[in-house]
């Protein structure tokens, strides 16, 4: 420090004079601290295992790249917010990092991320056979958010960032991250394409692409790992290499069945609710802990093997309920009480105060093609579609549904809450009703949203029968609106929307988080068995009847243009852009 290198000086010259001494130690006194440097995460490749052992399959060669290499945030958590203005404009990223009550931002070089999957190209992979020979390179895209876990015991119990990197098309905003002292698995999941090796003894070097290394300040130290490939057999019995068939690009998920968690997987394509549990995955291998275990939508798909052991996660969840509010979860005023409906009914006069309340919003339709509906009616032509309604906040949509004993359809309640998280309000809002149909089966609440299909003059053709949804938090829309919840609870339909025989049932739309219902679900579509060519809009209107209290109403209507062409049995579509975003 200078005071003490001062002082040595001193009595190093043999200066003995006291008055001297006095007026010189009140100057070193009076000298300020070097300025503290800024606090910064970290960063480092790290490798769990010097050895990896993969299984190819003989009737379906090919093996993941998952070496178990892992990228660790020291000193502070690394932490960035991707986010787009309008579907007009690029997305634009921002590295944040948090010191205290101080927060310091730095933006991404333009074009470095485009799209919000994650950072692209952000690790290399070198094989090379036992003879030194290289036999395949290739970069693998990196989301922060992959499965994790801490790497020293004095980390933070529970990770506050979300637990995927958003497949939506229209999502807005999203929030990466590792925790302090936790280290994210590399492997990009799903979103990875399978390698042919044959059997047999291999060297993998994976290291941190250099824009990654420059912008970040990771050290150039590439990770070698030992690779096994052997070959197994998938006939006629259990083996391991086809953990990976999941659903490939383009069958994004839907709503899943109760207690499905639904794997990783691009975005368009999107399958919807599943009638019944979807069946464990035939071939099951450890799971790599680099694919999401839910929070992608709902499905029929075979779930990916769990990032976490459900019980850790579960407990992890138990945790971060229990610790308050924070950084990334929401403050009082916007968390739901409980994930239970009430215990009974709402009692004294309704009233809707004056607190916040939520903003429901609709995307764009996607997923779009045609179909010959659900039944496969001869003669017909449907329309199919998937649509999503968000909440950008800055309060929670909390529905409570009670069912008199006797009665086919619940009464169903909009809830209110203060700063401290107390019940101040409730308004009727409807009903809920049971929906028997295969791929639904649960309680829906009803006049959430309407699909119509209007002219070229934007005036209305055909009208979607479904008007009644479960809620459940599918996707993470925008992550970046003030109060959004980073790890919502209700991600699929084990956790909301019911049974048969339930009394009452509570579902909530978390702030920044939407509910996606796929193009294969009975009502996703239009019957334009009798519609003429020619263009028209698909229009997603979230609470058309204005029976929710909203912040804003103004803002519920979505529009994605679409083109009808063909001949009756033969019909076609063709989806335009939709100024940037260019996905059906």
């Amino acid at each position: 420090m200078m005071t003490r290198l001062h002082r040595g000086t001193l009595w190093r010259s043999g200066i003995a004079v006291a008055a001297a001494t006095a007026v010189i130690a009140g100057v070193v006194a009076a000298a300020p601290e070097a300025p503290k440097a800024p606090l910064s995460p970290k960063l480092s490749l790290i490798a769990a295992s010097a050895s990896v052992t993969l299984y190819s399959s003989k009737e379906q060669p090919g093996v993941y790249l998952d070496l178990g290499t892992y990228l660790t945030a020291e000193k502070a958590a690394f932490e960035l917010q991707v986010k787009r203005a309008s579907y007009k404009e690029q997305v634009v990223t921002q590295q944040i990092v948090r010191d205290g009550k101080t927060t310091r931002t730095k933006a991404l070089p333009k074009g470095l991320v485009k799209d919000f999957k994650g950072l692209p190209g952000f690790t290399r992979i070198t094989v090379t056979d036992a003879t030194g020979k290289t036999v395949l390179t290739r970069t693998e895209d990196f989301c922060p958010n992959n499965a994790s876990g801490r790497v020293r015991p004095d980390a933070p119990a529970t990770s506050k960032y979300p637990e995927s990197c958003p497949v939506n098309p229209f999502t807005l905003g999203s929030v990466w991250g590792v925790e302090k002292g936790w280290a994210s698995n590399t492997f990009s999941g799903y979103d990875s394409e399978p390698v042919v090796l044959k059997p047999g003894t291999y060297t993998a070097k994976v290291s941190v692409d250099k824009r990654y290394r420059d912008v970040f300040g990771i050290e150039d130290k590439p990770r070698a790992v030992k690779v096994t490939v052997k070959e197994v057999s998938t006939e006629g019995g259990r083996g391991v290499a086809a953990s990976k068939q999941a659903p490939k690009a383009g069958a994004h998920a839907g709503h899943a069945a109760p207690g499905a968690h639904a794997g990783h997987a691009a975005p368009s394509g999107h399958a919807g609710h599943a009638a019944k549990r979807a069946p464990a995955a035939d071939l099951a291998a450890p799971t790599s802990g680099a694919g999401p275990s839910y929070n992608v939508g709902h499905g029929p798909y075979p779930p990916a093997p769990p990032a976490l052991p459900w019980a850790l996660k579960r407990a992890q969840l138990k945790a971060a309920q229990a610790a308050g509010d924070g950084a990334g979860r929401t403050d009082g005023s916007r968390k739901a009480p409980a994930l239970k409906a009430a215990p009974k009914r709402p009692t004294g006069k309704p009233a809707v105060p004056d607190v916040p309340k939520p903003d429901l919003r609709s995307l764009p339709a996607y997923g779009i093609t045609i179909s010959d509906g659900p039944d496969e009616v001869a003669g017909k032509d449907y329309l199919a579609f998937s649509a999503n309604v968000w909440n950008a906040g800055p309060a929670q949509l909390v529905v409570d549904g009670f069912r008199s004993p006797g009665k086919e359809l619940m009464d169903a309640y909009q809830y209110f809450y203060d700063a401290k998280g107390k019940q101040v309000g409730y308004t009727p809002t409807g009903t809920m009703e049971w929906d028997p149909r295969p791929g639904h089966e649960h309680w829906h609440f009803t006049d959430f949203a309407s699909y119509r299909l209007l002219k070229a003059d934007k005036k209305e053709a055909v009208r979607s029968g479904k008007e009644a949804f479960c809620l459940a938090n599918t996707d993470a829309v925008d992550y970046t609106v003030k109060n959004a919840n980073w790890r919502p609870y209700n991600t699929d339909l084990s956790t909301a929307c019911g049974v048969e025989n339930s009394i009452s049932v509570r579902e909530v739309l978390d702030v920044g988080s939407g509910d996606t219902y796929t193009q294969d679900l009975p009502g996703q579509s239009f019957d334009i068995t009798g519609v003429p060519n020619g263009t028209y809009y698909i229009q997603v209107l979230a609470n058309p009847e204005k029976r929710l209290k909203e912040t804003n109403l103004n803002n519920n209507s979505a529009l994605r243009k679409i083109v009808l062409g063909g001949k009756p049995g033969a019909r076609t579509v063709t989806v335009p852009p939709h100024d940037l975003v260019d996905a059906n």
